[in-house]
């Protein structure tokens, strides 16, 4: 019997990677995309079922492209996981037009890239399910967020404004909207004085987007608000 497949968007060390062995240890054929093949080719031979592929999700053609890959190789998609994110910090007066673009361009444009991608193989079967991970950026801006703030805004209306047309054909769109720091060598050594309790672990992040993958219709969640317990709001 073939698999369902589910498309990992933004495939890194950590959330990405902990996305992809979550889905593949629920029975799903996983697509591992992201801009270098480095991380996800290796992690992709530990998996049953999986393939890598690079993918700028900032450029359409190459959207475009992977995806018709992926369904050659794997089928229509039936969970999709967009997990890139990048963003460069300063205030309005320190970040550049450059940045402002590029943070928009991997949070929002590629958002929209990819669930177009997706959606008519959806509504076709009258189900799916399209998580974004997003953050608390999103709701708030923070001085030195001027870049990323926006760019996680115009993520979150988005898919807002796609649960509600999509919604009712049986697509299921959700946002993990992560409010912390995510647990990794990187943050741990930036960070020694934190405790454990500070981080939020990855595998956790996933098993929450594997859950709302799997909730009944009549029960949806949009959003999800995800943070360590350690983590003041």
């Amino acid at each position: 019997m073939k698999k369902p497949v589910c498309a990992v968007v933004g495939v890194g060390p950590g959330n990405g990677a902990a996305l992809a062995r979550r889905f593949a240890a629920g029975g799903y054929a996983v697509a591992l995309m992201a801009r270098s093949a480095t991380l996800s080719g290796t992690l992709a031979a530990e998996l049953d079922d999986a393939r890598a592929y690079e993918c700028d999700v900032a450029d359409a053609t190459s959207v475009k492209d992977t995806f018709s890959r992926v369904r050659a190789d794997l089928g229509e998609v039936d969970v999709l996981v967009y997990n890139a994110g990048s963003g460069s910090w300063g205030s309005i007066e320190e970040i550049t037009p450059e940045a402002f673009e590029a943070a928009w361009r991997v949070n929002a444009l590629g958002s929209l890239l990819a669930a177009q991608q997706v959606i008519p193989a959806m509504k076709r079967a009258g189900a799916g399910t399209i998580i974004f991970i997003g953050a608390t950026a999103s709701l708030r801006g923070m001085p030195r967020t001027a870049a990323f703030a926006p760019a996680k805004g115009a993520q979150r209306i988005l898919a807002e404004s796609m649960a509600r047309s999509l919604w009712p054909v049986g697509i299921h769109v959700a946002i993990v909207i992560l409010d912390g720091v995510v647990d990794l060598p990187r943050t741990r050594e930036m960070m020694r004085d934190k405790s454990d309790d500070f981080f939020i672990k990855p595998q956790d992040v996933a098993e929450s987007a594997f859950w709302l993958s799997r909730q009944a219709r009549s029960a949806w969640s949009f959003a999800i608000e995800a943070r360590p317990f350690g983590e003041r709001w």
